[in-house]
């Protein structure tokens, strides 16, 4: 089960909170292709911009549900 976390007297889901880690990883990865040059090569970067970021929430959540927490 996900658990959720509570700062500051605020309930956050824990799925939430795994997207919003999963998005900030999903902009410093396409940025880093973007520097490397690998971008160019991308036909549909939007289309690869949604499958990364759906890779990294699928590994994030999957993670989660192994080790049963966030840290």
């Amino acid at each position: 089960m996900i658990s959720d976390l509570i700062i500051g007297g605020i309930l956050i889901p824990g799925l939430l909170a795994l997207a919003c880690l999963a998005l900030v990883a999903t902009v410093i990865l396409m940025r880093l292709l973007a520097v490397t040059g690998l971008s160019r090569r991308l036909t549909l970067p939007a289309l690869t911009e949604i499958a990364v970021f759906i890779l990294l929430y699928g590994l994030l959540v999957r993670g989660l549900l192994v080790t049963g927490s966030f840290l």
